[in-house]
């Protein structure tokens, strides 16, 4: 049953979003600061993470472009700085000669590995408060 637009939110449900929030900005603030010290940009990891979950380890610049929510303009200028940072390079596809591949290169690799291993440890420390913000949030709006 839908609940009306007009009834006010219980203040659990503004607890839990508070806590969600929070444990999200931790994590945020933990994961900025892991990757100033390894020297890459949250887009360059993002980027990253990408290539290394597509098929065959490579991907296409307009997909990620379009994965990563840019222009295909951005996409391009931030393969270009991955690419002079030695963490990936461009191929051509191929399928389609017009098309160019992202692929990552051992440093590039070895970049994702560590930042990974640290950020699935800055995860499970939030879990506690992830869980039980969303949880509470479960709770309150099936009670609805």
């Amino acid at each position: 049953m839908p609940r009306s637009k007009s009834a006010a939110l219980s203040d659990q449900v503004y607890e839990g979003l508070a806590g969600f929030r929070l444990a999200m900005r931790r994590f945020l603030a933990f994961s900025e600061a892991a990757l100033a010290e390894a020297g890459v940009t949250s887009a360059q990891y993002q980027a990253l993470l990408i290539v290394r979950s597509s098929p065959g380890r490579q991907v296409r610049l307009r997909d990620l472009a379009e994965q990563m929510l840019m222009q295909h303009n951005g996409a391009v200028q931030l393969v270009d700085r991955m690419c002079s940072a030695g963490l990936t390079e461009r191929i051509p596809a191929e399928d389609d000669k017009r098309s160019v591949m992202i692929s990552m290169t051992s440093k590039g690799r070895d970049v994702l590995e560590a930042l990974a291993r640290v950020h699935v440890d800055g995860m499970l420390e939030n879990e506690p408060l992830l869980a039980e913000s969303l949880a509470r949030l479960r709770q309150v709006t099936e009670l609805t």
